[in-house]
C-alpha cells in the first residue's frame, strides 16, 4: 500500500486575532468574519502502515464494530459530510446546519471523536472539528475486506 500525503492549509493566526475598525460593523471587519471559520486542527500524524495482518484478526473486528457503530446514527454521517466540505468547523457552525440542538451535537462529536474519525482543537473556550482522514482510512481498509 502507499502512502499518501495529506496536505493543510496554513493557519491564518490565533481565532478571533482581528480587532474591529472604527465605523464599521463587526460583520463588515474580513478579519473577523474569517476567525469563525479559521480554527484548524493540528496536522495528523503521518499514517501508520497498514498491512493485511492490521486488517484480520479479533482486534481488527473489534475496532471495525467500533466505527461502524460512530458512523452507525445519520447525524454522524452527516456530521462527517459536514467536516468533508471544509477544513474545520466550530459546534456553533455545525448546530446551524442540523435540526439538533448544540447538545445532541456535542455528543455526536464526542462519539466520532472518540472512534477516530474526527479530530479538534480547542481555542480558547471554542473547539475547531475536522475530520480524522487516517481514522476514515483506516474505517475503509477495514470494511473493505468484508
Amino acid at each position: 500500500m502507499t502512502k499518501s500525503t495529506i496536505s493543510h492549509k496554513p493557519s491564518l493566526g490565533p481565532v478571533g486575532a482581528g480587532h474591529a475598525r472604527p465605523g464599521l460593523p463587526r460583520s463588515a471587519n474580513p478579519s473577523l468574519r474569517q476567525s469563525k471559520t479559521d480554527l484548524c486542527c493540528p496536522p495528523a500524524a503521518p499514517p501508520a502502515e497498514v498491512s493485511l495482518q492490521t486488517l484480520e484478526g479479533a482486534e481488527a473486528d473489534e475496532e471495525l464494530a467500533k466505527l461502524a457503530k460512530a458512523i452507525g446514527h445519520p447525524a454522524r454521517v452527516r456530521i462527517l459530510r459536514l467536516l468533508s466540505r471544509k477544513e474545520a468547523r466550530v459546534c456553533s457552525q455545525i448546530v446551524d446546519e442540523l435540526p439538533l440542538a448544540q447538545s445532541t451535537v456535542s455528543e455526536h462529536l464526542r462519539i466520532l471523536k472518540e472512534a477516530g474519525l474526527v479530530r479538534c482543537a480547542q481555542d480558547g473556550t471554542r473547539v475547531g472539528y475536522c475530520i480524522d482522514f487516517d481514522g476514515l482510512r483506516r474505517l475503509k481498509a477495514l470494511a473493505a475486506i468484508i
